[in-house]
């Protein structure tokens, strides 16, 4: 209006009030419009709409006698006829409404008798006592998805439209208070819309804009990694805290599709004591049996969880679906208190209204049902209140409770959305590979500003390089975005994001490399290893490196095993220290050659159709799957007798419903296909430390071409793949059926791991068939057992003693292109003597996903180790510069469910520590010492502030 964003229009907000001052002049209307997925027709219907446009007058008692009379009248249809308070709110409409004179409606007589029946309605209802022991907290809100059926540059526009109406919504309305989360939107209109802003922190400062929710957008809690759970609240408190003032207590995620057991203590140790979310109702099997409880978490941490039991009439999502985009309606009032299953705990339930995914939020109608339906007898008292109020109020009401209060000790899994483990599978490999690069790359940058500590004086800024690379990190963890459940467009916006954090990454890598390799013209060449402990394993030299010789030596002039695999030299190097480096030289001519190591010519014998390793004893039938793997080292079979294992099997993957990428089916498994058009085998490389043999499958259309190495030193077999998909609606999953007898599969998760059953007893066992894992998982005996790790998957199933890894799931809604073409991955079967622990899967899979990386140049000492932890059952997550304060932060965590005394001790000289919380808050005292003496608890995280000298 005039050149200023006046308020949102659309099919729920279809009334705009003008300003008295505007009265006499001309005013100036800028509408501005999308056709959304309609296209043209979309846009023709809403210019047949703006033709339809006209100004007009609101005659105020004939508005209130229309939204007093529409609360009483659906008040009535919903109350039991038994009910007295329906008998008398009836008649008293009746009466009021045998007031009004229908001769000549729109006369002045007519209006005349509208505000003399409006009058007498409000006196006869003011009249009525309001008697209820339930009082419904109503809280504005409008969910807006940061992407789904439109992009983010749509995003920045739904925000301003939606919270532009609800600011000239709060003029009209005193008592309208409005919540809404997500840093990132603030971020969009504080850019886009400074004037918008500005309003909006003027509303936060008067108590009648809630800014809250603490992560910086809602997040996916099944794929994002730990660190980026912690970056989420991080950088969401932060904002909040910097811009409003706000020290955000609770986490707000009405709309993701499940929870990490680590959950817990990620909140508690962010400051955060109460966790709501709705979209757990929507459990295909089984309801959860309380909706007001304590979760209790993998290391123990309890937090306060709430469920807003607001129920959505006419919904066909499910029976006991509750939803986040409620409506002020006796319907909904009275429903969320009948749907609430804490009735004992608690009279006080929360109700967050507002249309929403789409944004929009609240309308006046809401706001006029909302004043009624707080005056009418027989449904709970309708109050207006804040989240954080009611949060704060009802940790005290289950504190001082004497009724009982359930902990629910375990992961929260919705029973549903299984296929968004997988679906949009490059958004999965890239979530993956940005968060352990940008981990690196802090690490690295620590580490040369530490050790080029003029550098760091002349007032370089390490961390903030990284800073927007990390919101981009997170941006696309959205709960629409990395779940594959988007349309086309919006993953073409996440890979230009993407190829730009990687841009932004790598650049910092290599400044961070510079810094510590500062002699380019040294032919030294660096090995990193970001573990948490000693390695040794094969490093890929740079191309540029010289391969005709392949002698190389390290620091100490000792001989290193290599191999030339497609043009690029392996180096075997060996006891690199952790969260350190070393360095690698090629041989001199002048050292003697009888120094190196004589090739390994004995590692690999090759059968017909198979290899004898060090370790094992491989052979693969003319369908290219694994008929025999024998364990050479504990002398036992590994596949179940009379099966094979990597077989690629096929499913017709067309689930009922309208979430075809979200979800997959429990029938999925009566249809499938095996892919055994083996059309080419050839061993492209064999050496001292390893052999690969590249397979070439045909299906349909579609092409799988893998590489499969067996390694000297390691009892890994990776499966290089590519494939080349181009079938629709069909689940692509790769089968290895093992010679194990366990009722329970353990799968790697953030911050430790979670067991689950590998049968179907019950209903809560069968609704698991398909559960998230992060770098894997693992079936074991008492002695013996397999993993089966990934460098980019998150969706397994493991049944009885058949372990699956779902790798590609092409949906057609609403992405008709989901998943077509290329696809590069590696998953590996890692069998073990004892557990997963004591076999050392998770050193394993952390290699997997994070191989040695190099450099050329020559640092200041040919060895460096940054951390040692002292016990292997501990991990270093993080290792970053302080957000706020001239610091390291060093973050660990327990992952074998094992306390005990942990010391750390660093190459670089500590001056002191101090422990902090994950928002980097200090906590407890500062120790002026060396290392970092500690107890550290099972599963539990532990985060320090470390000064150098």
């Amino acid at each position: 209006m005039n050149g200023e964003p006046y308020q949102g229009v659309d099919s729920n907000h279809e009334e705009v009030f003008m300003l008295e001052k505007l009265i006499g002049s001309a005013v100036q209307l800028r509408f501005r419009l999308w056709s959304g997925l309609g296209g043209y027709q979309n846009y023709r219907e809403m210019e047949s709409k703006l033709e339809l446009a006209a100004m007009c007058w609101l005659d105020e008692a004939c508005d209130d006698l229309y939204y007093t009379s529409k609360a009483l009248l659906e008040t009535v249809r919903m109350l039991d006829e038994h009910r007295p308070e329906r008998h008398q709110l009836l008649s008293m409409l009746d009466r009021a409404y045998l007031v009004l004179d229908w001769s000549k409606p729109g006369s002045a007589t007519f209006y005349s008798s509208v505000a003399e029946a409006q009058k007498q309605l409000q006196a006869e209802l003011s009249a009525m006592p309001k008697l209820h022991a339930v009082v419904v907290q109503c809280i504005g809100h409008t969910h807006i998805d940061v992407a789904w059926l439109w992009q983010l540059k749509h995003t920045r526009e739904k925000a301003a439209r939606s919270f532009s109406t609800v600011l000239r919504l709060m003029e009209q309305y005193p008592e309208y208070v409005f919540l809404q989360t997500q840093p990132q939107l603030y971020e969009y209109i504080k850019s886009d819309y400074p004037q918008i802003y500005e309003r909006i922190k003027q509303r936060v400062r008067e108590g009648r804009w809630e800014a809250g929710g603490a992560m910086w957008l809602e997040a996916d809690c099944n794929l994002a990694s730990g660190e980026s759970l912690v970056r989420q609240l991080l950088y969401g408190t932060r904002f909040f805290r910097e811009e409003f003032g706000v020290n955000c207590k609770y986490l707000w995620l009405p709309d993701v599709f499940g929870y990490s057991w680590a959950l817990p203590q990620i909140l508690r140790k962010s400051g955060i004591e109460t966790f709501m979310t709705t979209k757990i109702s929507w459990n295909q099997y089984n309801r959860m049996p309380h909706d007001t409880f304590k979760w209790r978490g993998i290391d123990g941490s309890e937090v306060l969880t709430h469920f807003i039991t607001t129920p959505d009439p006419g919904s066909s999502e499910g029976a006991f679906y509750y939803t986040y985009n409620g409506k002020v309606t006796p319907t909904s009032v009275q429903g969320i208190w009948e749907g609430y299953r804490d009735k004992a705990l608690n009279s006080s339930l929360l109700l967050a209204y507002g249309y929403g995914d789409g944004g929009g939020g609240v309308n006046r109608e809401m706001l006029e049902m909302r004043r009624r339906l707080d005056q009418i007898p027989g449904i709970p008292a309708v109050k207006t209140g804040r989240a954080d109020t009611y949060f704060e109020e009802l940790q005290q009401q289950v504190q001082h409770s004497q009724s009982y209060v359930h902990t629910w000790d375990g992961e929260l899994y919705l029973e549903l959305h299984r296929g968004t483990y997988t679906s949009q599978a490059y958004n999965k490999r890239m979530n993956r590979k940005l968060e352990l690069l940008y981990r690196e790359t802090e690490w690295l940058q620590v580490m040369g500003s530490l050790l080029n500590g003029s550098e760091r004086e002349a007032g370089a800024d390490p961390h903030q390089s990284l800073l927007e690379g990390w919101k981009i990190i997170l941006r696309n963890q959205f709960h629409d975005i990395i779940p594959g459940s988007s349309i086309r467009e919006v993953y073409e916006d996440s890979r230009a994001e993407y190829d730009e954090a990687l841009s932004m990454g790598r650049k910092e890598w290599e400044r961070s490399v510079s810094l510590l390799a500062r002699d380019q013209s040294a032919r030294e060449v660096v090995v990193f290893n970001n573990a948490s402990w000693e390695q040794t394993h094969i490093v890929c030299l740079p191309e540029t490196t010289e391969v005709q010789n392949g002698a190389w030596v390290d620091a100490h002039h000792h001989p290193l095993e290599s191999q030339i695999v497609d043009g690029r030299l392996w180096v075997k190097v060996e006891n690199i220290p952790s969260m350190g480096y070393v360095t690698i030289r090629p041989m001199e001519s002048s050292e003697p050659h009888t120094q190196a190591k004589a090739p390994q010519q004995a590692a690999f014998d090759q059968l017909e159709n198979g290899f004898i390793t060090p370790f094992y004893e491989i052979k693969w039938n003319a369908k290219g799957q694994i008929e025999r793997l024998y364990d050479r080292v504990e002398r036992r079979e590994i596949l179940a007798q009379g099966q094979t294992g990597n077989r690629f099997e096929v499913f017709e993957d067309k689930p009922k419903g309208r979430h075809e990428a979200w979800d997959i089916d429990i029938f999925y498994t009566e249809k499938k296909q095996e892919v055994e058009d083996l059309v080419q085998v050839e061993v492209t490389s064999l050496g001292s430390l390893a052999a690969i043999v590249r397979f070439r499958w045909t299906y349909m259309e579609s092409e799988i071409v893998q590489d499969m190495v067996l390694y000297a030193h390691s009892r890994r077999i990776d499966f290089r793949t590519h494939v080349n998909w181009n079938q629709q609606r069909k689940l692509l999953k790769v089968a290895f059926p093992v010679r194990i007898r366990a009722t329970e599969a353990t799968y790697d998760i953030q911050f430790g791991n979670v067991k689950r059953p590998t049968h179907w007893n019950t209903s809560w066992d069968y609704a698991r068939f398909e559960t998230v894992g992060h770098q894997w998982a693992d079936l074991s005996e008492r002695g013996y057992g397999v993993s089966l790790l990934n460098d980019c998957k998150y969706g397994y199933d493991i049944k009885d003693n058949v372990m699956r890894l779902t790798l590609i799931k092409a949906a057609m809604v609403p992405d008709p292109t989901a998943d077509l073409g290329d696809h590069e991955f590696t998953y590996s079967l890692y069998p073990h003597a004892g557990d997963w622990y004591e076999g050392g899967t998770v050193q394993a899979a952390w290699s997997l996903n994070n191989p040695l990386t190099c450099a050329p140049g020559r640092p200041a000492s040919s060895s460096f180790s940054l951390f040692r932890v002292s016990c292997d059952h501990v991990m270093i997550d993080a290792v970053k510069v302080a957000e706020d304060q001239d610091a390291i932060v060093l973050r660990v965590h327990e992952f074998a469910g094992r306390r005990g005394q942990v010391d750390i001790q660093s190459d670089a000289a500590i001056e002191s520590w101090q422990e902090c919380d994950l928002l980097e808050r200090p906590q407890g005292d500062m120790h002026a010492a060396s290392s970092i003496c500690m107890e550290i608890k099972p599963y539990e995280i532990r985060t320090f502030l470390i000064r150098f000298k």
